[in-house]
């Protein structure tokens, strides 16, 4: 079996759906899921959890699509690339949506050539029209969305991934 690794981090989530999340994460790995829910500081009655995990490229597809059903629901899933397969990253909010984004050895958002030169031509040499559509290609909108969750969690432990193979 091609393996690979990633994170489900729960951002913030009502406490009404926590052990929904940790059905819908046992659904999508074959296996029960126990997570060990803290405060969100970030949002009132919230929580959120961390979850390292292991399986078959393309995991992180069917977590964000098991978990982007909860319209209150924070989180962002990434997998690791392999030999065979990209890095992937989804990032959702409710107000936002889901991102989904290729990622590549160490972290960094790929954006296809495609993309980068259909922002040009609609830009037309507009700079801030440009700015705007590069920042969506990079999924900015839902990094400066979710800053506010993620520094909630600073002081927690580190957890490094590490090459599959």
């Amino acid at each position: 079996m091609n393996a690979t690794q990633g994170v489900v981090q729960i951002l913030s989530a009502p406490s009404a759906m926590c052990p929904h999340i940790e059905w819908a994460l046992g659904a999508a790995f074959g296996a029960p899921v126990q997570l060990a829910w803290k405060p969100q500081p970030a949002e009132r009655a919230s929580y959120r959890a961390e979850y390292a995990w292991r399986g078959r490229p393309g995991t992180a597809t069917a977590v964000a699509s098991a978990l982007k059903r909860w319209p209150r629901l924070r989180f962002e899933v990434t997998e690791q690339a392999t030999a065979t397969s990209e890095g992937e990253r989804y990032s959702f909010t409710p107000s936002l949506g889901v991102f989904h984004a290729t990622m590549g050895l160490h972290g960094d958002v790929l954006v296809p050539e495609d993309r980068i030169r259909h922002a040009l031509a609609c830009t037309r040499g507009d700079e801030r029209a440009l700015r705007a559509a590069l920042d969506g290609l990079l999924g900015a909108d839902w990094d400066a969305e979710l800053d506010v969750f993620r520094q909630a969690a600073e002081g927690e432990p580190v957890r490094w991934l590490h090459e599959v193979g």
